[in-house]
């Protein structure tokens, strides 16, 4: 390598590119014990550059995607990582340096790249999978929602190749949030900028249980924005827009993808599950910006969905392309609970604040798409430690919070002053009556390693009940999903 990576904050400190593929084979469990039940596999998705930029400068979110797996069995924990080999990553490879511009600007590639698609789509070599495994119909798949997912081999973590349905999705696009049904075991995902880029096309599509499609329809929304969720109930399938926005014209200009426009609603279009598209029925509120969303159900004519809002989007890369400056203060937001009242006419929605700002939610499986109560999810509490900057957004997590939705009561888990925490995964336990585990990686920033901590989801703040010790530092992961052995 012949160049630097850039000395910036998703360049530097925790946040430096690891680029190591290895295995571990039976890491060492240093307090506790792992319950035997906790049989299975834990996926997770990294952004990590195998170069440097080649502009000199990108976010975190463009990094490569790497798929990693602590697989535990018999109270044992092995570790592997592996980069997901899409077209990208193989042409810098070839070349030994980076080739691609502006974080989803095809028009700012190297010539060498620029002229092989539209950055979009079927043969994307701009698609980096780094988001999100899915597991579903027997396949994992490495999803990033700007293209196509990539298939990998779940035990050995190679790459198979780009996933396409056999030929039958015709969307250009796939979320990294698919909605999982646990009733009937289908899939369901849409992708937004479908038909290409900065395009209001939105695909929406179901897999059964065997992980074919039998199901694509397409619909418009009001403009292009960011579609990172979405969300499904028994009876509707849920599509909410946030007005960070993209423009042609502005991506032909060599400009960002997205950028912020407080002026422009949020939308949300609302359709029977199993209905047409010619029966959506859209919602309009006023501009914010959220990236997750914990739940939703239907009941009678109610539409309930609960999801992490701020004021503005979290990302700084997002709020430069609209030229603000914000204060960390400033960055305001909670766990929100919407309701739309479908038996009214109208366009409006009602929202109620259920719990302090957090994010990364979580419920079990079994809670998916129906009434719950338990929810778990991540934040940055400033009276915990003072911020310790790492992953994409800024200041990392430091504190892990169990809600109850219903009454609003929480239990939280604060970690000490030098570690961070990562996305947790919820696991279910085989006793009756258990909530199951929670398991997330701890970032130690005093000597750069990491620990995976395993706790009981309902006394979180008891600590843990096993701690594992991993002999390096853990790049800032994404999103990451937990297969039971038996589905494995």
């Amino acid at each position: 390598m012949t160049t630097a990576f850039p000395n910036t904050f998703d360049f530097v400190g925790h946040n430096a590119p690891s680029r190591i593929e290895c295995d571990i084979y039976d890491l060492e469990v240093i307090e506790g014990a792992i319950p035997a039940d906790i049989a299975g596999t834990w996926f997770r998705s990294i952004p990590d550059p195998a170069f440097p930029p080649m502009l000199g400068h990108d976010t975190y979110l463009s990094g490569d995607g790497m798929v990693s797996a602590f697989n535990f069995e018999n109270g044992h924990v092995d570790y592997k990582v592996r980069y997901v080999q899409t077209d990208r990553w193989k042409n810098e490879r070839a070349a030994r340096r980076g080739l691609y511009g502006l974080y989803r600007n095809p028009y700012t590639d190297d010539p060498s790249v620029q002229g092989r698609n539209t950055g979009i789509g079927k043969g994307n070599s701009r698609g980096v999978a780094n988001t999100t495994p899915v597991f579903h119909g027997g396949r994992l798949l490495a999803t990033k929602e700007d293209s196509r997912a990539w298939e990998v081999n779940p035990r050995t973590l190679e790459t198979v190749g780009e996933w396409d349905y056999e030929g039958r999705l015709r969307s250009q696009t796939m979320t990294a949030h698919p909605r999982f049904d646990p009733e009937t075991g289908e899939l369901y995902f849409f992708g937004y900028e479908a038909s290409g880029l900065a395009s209001t096309d939105v695909a929406y599509a179901v897999a059964n249980k065997n992980g074919e499609l039998v199901r694509e329809d397409w619909l418009k929304v009001p403009y292009c924005a960011l579609m990172h969720d979405f969300a499904v109930t028994k009876e509707h399938a849920i599509f909410p827009g946030f007005p960070i926005a993209a423009d042609l014209n502005r991506i032909k200009a060599g400009g960002p993808h997205w950028r912020w426009e407080k002026d422009l609603e949020t939308f949300v279009g609302i359709m029977p599950r199993a209905g047409s598209v010619d029966q959506l029925r859209w919602f309009r509120g006023p501009a914010c910006s959220v990236f997750h969303i914990v739940n939703a159900y239907t009941e009678g004519s109610k539409v309930y969905m609960d999801l992490c809002v701020s004021n503005v989007p979290v990302f700084q890369f997002i709020r430069d392309a609209a030229n603000m400056t914000i204060q960390p203060h400033e960055l305001q937001g909670g766990v929100e609970r919407w309701t739309f009242d479908l038996s009214k006419p109208g366009d409006e929605f009602q929202r109620d604040t259920i719990a302090q700002s957090a994010d990364m939610p979580r419920t079990a499986t079994k809670d998916m798409m129906k009434d719950y109560d338990i929810a778990y999810l991540a934040r940055f509490n400033p009276q915990v430690a003072p911020p310790i900057m790492t992953g994409p957004v800024g200041a990392g997590f430091n504190e892990l919070v169990r809600v109850e939705v219903k009454s609003g009561r929480s239990k939280s888990l604060p970690m000490d002053q030098t570690s961070t925490l990562q996305e947790h995964v919820h696991i279910p336990s085989k006793t009756p009556g258990h909530e199951g585990y929670l398991a997330f990686v701890v970032d130690r920033h005093s000597d750069n390693t990491a620990e995976v901590f395993i706790v009981e989801a309902e006394h979180i703040d008891r600590g843990p009940i096993a701690r594992i010790k991993v002999p390096m530092r853990l790049r800032s992961a994404v999103h990451g999903n937990w297969v039971d052995k038996k589905d494995l």
